[in-house]
């Protein structure tokens, strides 16, 4: 992708970026034979959104001073950060052979002292939005105009420091803050809601003061509309965009299974899993 100090345009190719995201994270996981590949499909399209559409950044200079920067709280998800950087051109494609391995970019729990475009070390949950706060509020300081992009996960609602991070952008009045939640209602231990309700969530939002959408996180035109809205909102307060995703999105076999926090897929699967990928997703 050529470099571009502007947001990129919501060209008809997006859909053709969620299935490249969605093929890198296969070929990924296919090297490793494993990794969060559910998470990875299920947050494609809100990825492809971001990169290709929301975000300013050029690919030649991860660390242009004028850009928006994209958090990822949730480390474990890096497969699925990786795959968007490789589609950017933030990273080369011959990395995407090296994923897990000793002495690669790619580890499996993103570190952002590793890898061009990885703006945090997302480790121990719940501690990526409040990053974000400390930094939106350091770029209000030095009058930089950049917006941060924080997705962070349903599950990370579980972390008391999540919400004192909420408070704290509507105390502050972040209005270069977006929050992206992915709500998969997976993780480790079960359904999300079963392990500890997080609903009415919209509401538990605003009313702690925040800009709320809530969209169907697979539906790239809904994504677009949303993105476009929190960029647009005209009132000093930050902004959370609330996703609902399909875990596995694009393979169907994958999303049938009951458990996807960390899917098993068998050595054979992975070809199963790019071709059903090709037949039911590719533009």
């Amino acid at each position: 992708m050529n470099s571009t100090d502007l947001p990129h345009s919501a060209a008809p190719s997006l859909q053709q970026r969620a299935y490249n995201i969605r093929r890198h994270a296969l070929i990924m996981g296919q090297v490793q034979g494993q990794g969060y590949i559910g998470q990875a499909l299920g947050a494609a399209d809100l990825l492809a959104v971001s990169y290709f559409h929301a975000l300013r950044y050029r690919a030649d200079d991860p660390d242009w001073e004028q850009r928006d920067r994209f958090y990822l709280s949730i480390g474990h998800y890096a497969i699925a950060l990786y795959a968007a950087l490789l589609e950017a051109g933030i990273l080369p494609l011959d990395e995407r052979e090296t994923y897990g391995a000793d002495d690669s970019r790619l580890p499996m729990s993103g570190m952002a002292a590793y890898t061009p475009g990885m703006e945090i070390t997302g480790g121990s949950l719940g501690h990526g939005l409040g990053i974000a706060v400390g930094a939106c509020l350091g770029l209000k300081r030095k009058g930089n105009p950049a917006f941060i992009y924080n997705l962070l996960s349903d599950g990370e609602l579980n972390e008391g420091s999540t919400w004192e991070a909420v408070m704290s952008a509507a105390h502050w009045r972040l209005d270069n803050l977006i929050a992206l939640v992915d709500v998969n209602n997976q993780q480790a231990d079960g359904h999300s809601s079963e392990i500890l309700s997080f609903e009415p969530l919209a509401d538990r939002w605003q009313a702690f003061g925040w800009h709320v959408q809530r969209v169907d996180g697979n539906d790239l035109p809904a994504l677009v509309a949303a993105f476009d809205a929190a960029r647009r909102h005209d009132q000093p307060q930050p902004r959370v965009i609330l996703c609902d995703t399909r875990m596995g999105k694009g393979v169907a076999f994958l999303e049938a299974r009951e458990k996807t926090h960390f899917i098993r897929v068998d050595e054979h699967e992975w070809d199963q899993a790019l071709t059903a990928l090709e037949i039911g997703e590719q533009p």
